[in-house]
């Protein structure tokens, strides 16, 4: 699920990919009212499966990390002000959900975003964070 989730730097929120064109990419809004827009080679775009955070082992992706998030709330927002949470805070909120988290390497901002991303994610309905292929390999162990 995480594959066609982007972020696209320079535009604020998440965006799904909806087709592929000949040097771009049509995608729609999260969040809002799903307005649809092109996204040129120019654009700096990444995708969330390929987002991983730093810990003191190795590097968590990011689908591991918004997993123990929906654990944590239920499937619901974190419902921490991002505005007015201190480093301290965002720091202290992190270590529940990536106990290893290499604080040297991640900054406060990561954190605002992580949780700016899985607010905007959940209030599209999406809380199923794991891959196809990793569903199929745990239904197969059943």
């Amino acid at each position: 699920m995480l594959k066609e989730i982007l972020s696209i730097s320079g535009k604020p929120g998440l965006f799904k990919l909806v087709s592929q064109g000949n040097n771009m990419l049509i995608v729609e809004e999260l969040a809002k009212d799903g307005k649809r827009m092109p996204v040129y080679s120019r654009d700096k775009v990444i995708s969330l499966a390929d987002v991983a955070m730093y810990s003191y082992s190795d590097d968590v992706p990011l689908r591991d990390i918004l997993t123990n998030m929906v654990k944590k709330h239920n499937a619901k927002t974190a419902g921490i002000d991002i505005k007015k949470a201190t480093s301290k805070e965002l720091y202290d909120y992190l270590e529940t959900v990536l106990p290893e988290c290499d604080k040297d390497r991640i900054y406060p901002t990561d954190i605002k975003k992580l949780i700016k991303w899985y607010d905007l994610l959940v209030n599209a309905g999406i809380t199923d964070f794991q891959e196809k292929e990793e569903k199929e390999a745990e239904e197969a162990q059943k």
